[in-house]
């Protein structure tokens, strides 16, 4: 069983809808979970949080706020690429910022490089399995991913040349507006497409055969 590129319709027709919800939303928490992991590590984030943390030092915005902004900034740039947003999108967008502010209200601050090493590691693996209920929604993709995936589509680009252009850019973004880039950043660059393919297997949903 593969991931589908189902249409905003088909999204919601597909079959299995509760668990595919489910699935959805547990996913995004495990990830706005893992997101606020990270950042309580202070070892580096990933590529966009370097970004929106970078933003959070200028701005008088809650980081889950400024999360949800940037990703409706980005959603707005599928408009020129013709990409259509599913639920997935639209819950990725609104819901992932809600709730990594509340995680952050709750999760202190890691002391101890021993523990920091240990919380970036599990928060690495809670974002894969975060991330590949998510995928396996069949909800489609983030705004961050579709535009990767438009970008493709339009340019004819491989998605690594795009992803690693876009992921660089963000980065180096984000490092000039002050956002934290350590050893968790690399770890996390490295280690989650693993980490999101070891999870894919047991997570994806398997739809109803069409007739």
């Amino acid at each position: 069983m593969s991931i589908t590129n189902l249409t905003p319709r088909q999204q919601l027709s597909a079959g299995r809808l509760p668990l595919r919800l489910a699935n959805l939303f547990a996913g995004l928490t495990l990830y706005a979970l893992a997101m606020a992991m990270l950042i309580r590590a202070q070892l580096g984030v990933d590529p966009w949080d370097v970004l929106h943390l970078g933003l959070a030092n200028h701005v008088p915005l809650s980081l889950g706020t400024i999360v949800i902004l940037v990703g409706a900034l980005v959603l707005l740039a599928w408009i020129p690429l013709k990409q259509w947003p599913g639920l997935g999108t639209v819950a990725n967008t609104l819901y992932l910022g809600l709730a990594l502010d509340f995680f952050l209200r709750f999760f202190p601050a890691i002391d101890g490089l021993g523990w920091q090493v240990l919380v970036v590691a599990l928060a690495i693996l809670v974002n894969g399995l975060g991330g590949a209920l998510y995928i396996g929604s069949h909800f489609g993709a983030g705004p961050r991913d579709g535009l990767m995936t438009g970008l493709h589509l339009r340019t004819g680009l491989s998605i690594r040349l795009i992803r690693t252009v876009l992921e660089l850019s963000v980065l180096g973004l984000g490092w000039l507006l002050g956002g934290p880039v350590g050893v968790g950043t690399v770890a996390y660059a490295l280690l989650i497409g693993p980490a999101t393919q070891l999870f894919f297997r047991y997570t994806i949903v398997r739809l109803p055969q069409r007739t």
